[in-house]
């Protein structure tokens, strides 16, 4: 089974403020596949870390085709400890405004992406796309697209 790791990163400046997420497509070699950036608007943190999960599944399935995602094993790490803890059944959720956002994905895990883990990494390992999640915010106000 081919392998993806599956790099993500949110962030809001003012927390809530404005927010950006990165998102890094690796092969298993370690080879950037593609990269993706949006600005979020006005949210949180913890809101910005899983819209970057939901902006990183929604670029796999742009990538690979809907039907491939589902035999990838893709393995999406995170800096964020309480996202990742959450998506592993680990912690509760506290913030209602992220129940929305946790079900969503979820739901996309069950229907098309069967073989999808969430790894804690450290931020220094997630530089690629914590710059692009900067990069997002700080193109804020300039017309953009997803992929890039």
């Amino acid at each position: 089974m081919e392998k993806i790791i599956l790099h993500t990163d949110g962030g809001s400046r003012g927390n809530p403020g404005p927010g950006g997420a990165g998102v890094a497509i690796l092969d298993e070699r370690g080879k950037v596949v593609r990269e993706a950036r949006a600005f979020l608007g006005v949210l949180t943190n913890n809101e910005a870390e899983y819209k970057a999960v939901l902006l990183g599944l929604e670029t796999l399935k742009k990538v690979f085709g809907k039907e491939k995602v589902k035999n990838l094993a893709i393995e999406a790490r995170l800096d964020s400890e309480l996202v990742c803890r959450q998506l592993n059944g680990e912690y509760q959720i506290k913030e209602e405004k992220l129940v929305p956002l946790f079900i969503k994905i979820w739901n996309l895990r069950v229907a098309e992406f069967k073989n999808l883990t969430f790894r804690h990494i450290p931020r220094e390992e997630n530089a690629l796309a914590d710059k692009l999640a900067n990069r997002a915010m700080d193109e804020a106000g300039e017309e953009q697209g997803e992929l890039f």
